[in-house]
């Protein structure tokens, strides 16, 4: 049941709806069933422009499920389950953007999702605990509003356990094409829309002509973290003309649970940061590109000619690189091939499809100890493994792992390649550093918690790096190359937190105002 103030809220959002939008609910004898349409008639109730109604003549599902008509016509948009916890804002976005309301992508990338060859048909099935799930069910929702001939349904793995079994799905959000997973894990819009285009192919639009000019910039920020956010919005409060390139506005941020460090704010959550650095941004003439991946950069007199993928240039007098860092890899044979079929990076969301089983965690630091702690509490057995003879983490973390009967610490352990079979994760291969002796363990499940990697390489040619990858910087942001600035986690500064990021990048967008003055 939806309590008096969210039903108060949803007056206010769905004030703007202009057309009739049908939450359409397939008739079901499971015990689910009234829960679902509860809430489909409270949230029709907040709107003389939403109804709830049963589907005319469709026979029985076996569990809740329902699909979204606009206009009298059904747009592609289904959902099988109940879309509450994390899901409920994808249900309240799909019917706002039924209805061409909300943030929509800008028009390079609308013109990519146009251009996909229908008719598609896409399933996303997620859990209702996975925090990075709403994510992409949001994005695919849309592009079904803007394709016109592609369907997505999102599935509650809950109510299909044979079909996630036959599937081989082990982590969400999990997207399959033809009982073909394509894509899994958090939303990477770049990389989802890449794998729908080699899944479907991808024509042109008729009369459809989109500039790959992106224009002239006196700063170019390219990441949309901490980093990227203060820099942009240091550089246009100097009155520089400025442009920020993003895969997403958040970063890194968005994948962090509680944040407590941030002087000032005693407590907030990553989702929630990374939507106040938008809105910050949003307050200033930045122009915002997010989707984007920079593919190079090529230095042109005093300009620095950006590329991107998709064929999009933006020319700039200064860039600054702050696109942050990613989970790293074990970079082992099997790793790849099993990803969302057993091999995981977050404990968050995908732990809970391991209860009762055997898993391990890489990495002894902070994070992996955190993990397994996590993990312990939900799964039958978890092993770490520590590439070192000792656990890197806090003493006080690693005293508390200790302390839980169902883990097992392997140290001094060289991981050498995921085991599967075919299917899913069935084990790992290691060797033991101090004999040489090639172990074998069977598991369910892999995690990986091995630090973070800098995502420099569009620019590791480009200007000094260290051998791991961090952009070697000055005290003021500069690398070695004039005009090229970089800040935040992908930079050698010490100590990778949110609070110097932002610092970091005030620091990069003055210096590059202050060598623009003297120019």
């Amino acid at each position: 049941m939806l309590d008096n103030n969210i039903i108060e809220q949803l007056k206010s959002v769905f004030a703007k709806l202009e057309k009739n939008v049908d939450l359409v609910y397939s008739e079901s004898d499971h015990a689910d069933q009234k829960d679902l349409v509860n809430m489909l008639e409270q949230v029709a109730g907040t709107s003389t422009n939403i109804t709830a109604k049963p589907a005319i003549g469709d026979h029985k599902a076996p569990f809740p499920q329902f699909h979204l008509e606009y206009a009298g016509k059904a747009n592609g948009i289904t959902f099988k389950g109940i879309p509450s916890g994390h899901e409920f804002t994808s249900l309240i976005l799909a019917i706002l953007n039924s209805d061409n309301k909300g943030k929509f992508p800008d028009e390079a990338i609308s013109s990519r999702m146009k251009k996909l060859k229908g008719p598609v048909e896409v399933r996303t099935y997620v859990s209702l605990t996975c925090e990075n799930c709403p994510d992409v069910i949001q994005f695919l929702n849309q592009m079904a509003v803007i394709h016109g001939n592609f369907k997505h349904t999102m599935i509650d793995g809950q109510y299909t356990q044979e079909e996630i079994k036959t599937l081989g799905i082990q982590g969400v959000p999990s997207v399959v094409v033809n009982d073909k997973m394509i894509y899994s894990g958090r939303l990477n819009t770049i990389d989802l829309l890449s794998a729908l285009e080699k899944a479907f192919g991808v024509q042109e639009v008729t009369g459809e002509v989109i500039s790959q000019d992106l224009g002239e910039y006196d700063v170019v920020v390219v990441g949309g973290g901490p980093a990227g956010a203060s820099a942009a919005i240091y550089s246009v409060r100097k009155g520089l003309k400025t442009a920020m390139l993003a895969e997403r506005i958040g970063g890194q941020v968005q994948d962090t649970k509680g944040i407590e460090n941030l002087i000032g704010v005693k407590y907030t959550e990553g989702p929630q940061l990374a939507a106040q650095l938008n809105q910050h941004i949003a307050e200033y003439p930045v122009k915002v590109l997010e989707h984007r991946r920079v593919q190079n950069v090529i230095s042109e007199g005093k300009y620095k000619i950006v590329h991107l993928e998709g064929g999009e240039v933006i020319k700039t007098k200064a860039l600054i690189v702050a696109t942050g860092a990613k989970w790293r890899e074990l970079n082992i044979p099997g790793e790849k091939e099993y990803i969302g079929r057993g091999v995981a990076f977050c404990p968050h969301c995908d732990g809970p499809y391991y209860k009762g089983k055997k898993i391990a965690v890489v990495g002894g630091g902070n994070s992996g100890v955190e993990a397994a702690i996590d993990l312990a509490g939900i799964v039958k057995e978890v092993v770490l493994f520590e590439f070192n003879d000792t656990l890197k983490a806090d003493q006080v973390l690693v005293n508390k792992l200790k302390s839980l009967p169902n883990v097992s610490i392997v140290t001094e352990a060289r991981t050498s390649q995921v085991l599967g079979d075919g299917g899913k994760v069935i084990g790992l291969e290691y060797e033991n550093r101090k004999t040489k002796e090639m172990m074998k363990v069977d598991l369910d499940g892999i995690f990986v918690q091995i630090g973070l990697l800098p995502n420099s390489g569009f620019v590791k040619d480009v200007v000094e790096t260290t051998k791991f990858g961090e952009i070697v910087v000055d005290n003021k942001g500069r690398t070695n190359v004039p005009g090229i600035y970089a800040a935040g986690d992908v930079t050698t500064v010490p100590y990778k937190q949110i609070i110097i990021a932002m610092g970091e990048g005030a620091k990069a967008a003055l210096a590059a105002f202050e060598d623009q003055m003297l120019a």
